[in-house]
């Protein structure tokens, strides 16, 4: 899968990091960041995306699911885009970042890859 972010990384322009995480906050993988960056990022997202659930269930005779999120910033914008069942694409880019061209190569990318992004809920495990 890293190849694909790094792909979505290079072909827009001003892309800083690129981060898929799953719906409890843990980072499956990532592009042009540390890791501690992307553990942090991914906890943060978490967060949000449960805060834009709770939005989202505002609209009547809808399913409440949130879809994206887009953050502008004094520095540069964040994306968050639902990427499969518990997983989430996540995107930092500067200020400058052509915004139509990173939700059509988010989209295209959620489209290639979402059933592989994908993170189910994790099992209760008794230990024996």
């Amino acid at each position: 899968m890293d190849w694909m972010l790094e792909e979505l990384a290079s072909s827009v322009p001003q892309t800083r990091n690129v981060v898929v995480l799953s719906s409890d906050g843990l980072c499956m993988a990532q592009c042009g960041t540390d890791t501690d960056t992307a553990d942090r990022l991914a906890a943060a997202c978490a967060g949000l995306q449960s805060l834009s659930a709770a939005i989202a269930a505002e609209f009547p005779h809808r399913d409440g699911r949130m879809k994206l999120v887009v953050v502008e910033v004094d520095g540069g914008f964040f994306y968050l885009m639902a990427a499969g069942a518990g997983a989430y694409l996540a995107v930092l880019a500067d200020d400058d970042v052509d915004a139509g061209l990173m939700g059509q190569r988010m989209r295209d990318l959620v489209a290639r890859i979402g059933q592989h992004l994908s993170s189910p809920p994790r099992a209760d495990r008794q230990i024996p």
